[in-house]
């Protein structure tokens, strides 16, 4: 009987042990609210806010990023992901042993799905690069002595941070940004370039805001014999059309572009140490979405859609890093770059940073200053829409005025104040 009896107890406790289970998974599956009744899921050091506080943040984040949202419900939507982003933020950053941390972006109102769908716009297939030789420039070699750390940044080679919006043309972005530092490393001068007239002219295999190839970039610039200013050709977050005038503003020039050799951070590191770098990334991952600062060490494949720029290396803590320069602004990250690790067991580096990586090549001074560009036909259309609508305005003000003090004299078609007009001579 004590055999028996102490079986049927021992299938009580597991049945009642199992029960317990269920019901405390189905507890953590039926959190759908952030506030204190519910505590996030991962660490007891999670931080718990109430609805009211998320809230408070979301209402300072809209004013922070300046979004407005016109369709009805729009903002209650958009408030629900703003809450699930904030709550996977809080819980990434509870777990001990991270080398970097998330918070709020200008993306925190998105899903992932939409996040990359409006901000990634790298084509890696890298059957699509053109068949160009890579270059054995910055292969590894026996005897190499590298700097133990690089930052391009300190030595004023690059334009302020760029934000490219909502627009997929990262690309564009990457092959600009490496054409003004190999520009300011050859010939003293710093020149911000038109991301635009690529989205705009470089259409033949590049697709503008859908996305396109560094690669492809170079050889456009080559092949027009250069590319415009920024200033001249500015940029616009869209597709349009190409500005033929400003295409033929030939300001800087490159002689040529090489790849480096794939799949191989020591090659990509001595590129590096020679002038910044275009390189691909995948940075769909929801730890990219909401980057912050620190070593980004987060899960990520090698389908690489995102074009940034190396424009460093070094180490923190005995963990080695690449400085990458973003293109969504300032307030992104670490001041618009971020740090990635280096030095991985996979050969195409973190996110497959080592897998398409090229840089432009520079050996002389650029022509001389082209002449300011003319008004463009679309610009001449937009300011003469404009004056005329003014002066139209002025006219019916005006005419307006003269009629209320009844002072208006029409002769040969034109508006003369009475009080103007000489008297006739008398007659004789």
């Amino acid at each position: 009987m004590a055999i028996h009896f102490s079986t049927l107890t021992l299938s009580i406790l597991i049945m009642l042990v199992s029960s317990a289970t269920v019901i405390l998974a189905a507890e953590d599956m039926s959190i759908i609210t952030y506030n204190e009744k519910h505590h996030s899921i991962g660490s007891e050091s999670t931080v718990q806010r109430s609805d009211d506080e998320v809230m408070t943040l979301y209402e300072s984040w809209l004013v922070e990023h300046k979004k407005v949202y016109n369709a009805l419900g729009e903002k209650d939507k958009r408030f629900q992901i703003f809450k699930d982003n904030l709550r996977y933020i809080d819980e990434q950053n509870a777990m001990s042993g991270k080398s970097y941390k998330l918070g709020l972006t200008q993306f925190s109102d998105l899903t992932n799905e939409e996040y990359r769908k409006m901000y990634l716009g790298t084509k890696g297939d890298g059957a699509r690069r053109l068949s160009n030789r890579q270059s054995d420039r910055y292969a590894p070699k026996v005897g190499d002595s590298l700097p133990d750390s690089v930052d391009w940044r300190e030595k004023g080679v690059l334009v302020g941070v760029k934000n490219q919006g909502q627009c997929g043309s990262c690309w564009a972005f990457s092959a600009v940004a490496s054409i003004e530092a190999v520009n300011k490393i050859v010939t003293g001068n710093s020149i911000s370039l038109s991301e635009q007239e690529l989205v705009d002219c470089d259409t033949s295999i590049n697709s503008g805001c859908k996305g396109g190839l560094m690669d492809y970039a170079f050889k456009f610039v080559i092949n027009n014999g250069g590319i415009d200013t920024e200033e001249d050709y500015p940029y616009t977050a869209k597709d349009g059309r190409c500005d033929q005038t400003r295409k033929n503003a030939k300001v800087v020039t490159i002689d040529g572009y090489e790849d480096v050799p794939a799949n191989d951070e020591k090659a990509l590191k001595k590129a590096v140490s020679g002038q910044p770098v275009s390189v691909a990334i995948e940075a769909g991952g929801k730890d990219f979405q909401h980057y912050k600062s620190g070593i980004f060490t987060g899960k990520c494949g090698e389908a690489v859609d995102h074009g940034v720029v190396a424009v460093g290396y070094g180490s923190e803590n005995g963990k080695d890093y690449w400085i990458v320069r973003n293109s969504w602004g300032a307030s992104w990250g670490e001041q618009g770059y971020l740090r990635m690790q280096r030095n991985i067991a996979n050969p195409k580096g973190l996110c497959g940073i080592a897998t398409i990586a090229s840089y432009p090549v520079k050996t002389g001074q650029n022509p001389p200053k082209p002449a300011p560009s003319p008004p463009s036909p679309e610009r001449l259309a937009a300011v003469s829409t404009s004056t005329i609508t003014t002066v139209s305005l002025g006219v019916a003000a005006l005419w307006k005025e003269l009629l209320a003090v009844k002072t208006i004299t029409v002769a040969a078609h034109m508006i003369i104040p009475s009080a103007t007009l000489k008297p006739a001579p008398a007659q004789l």
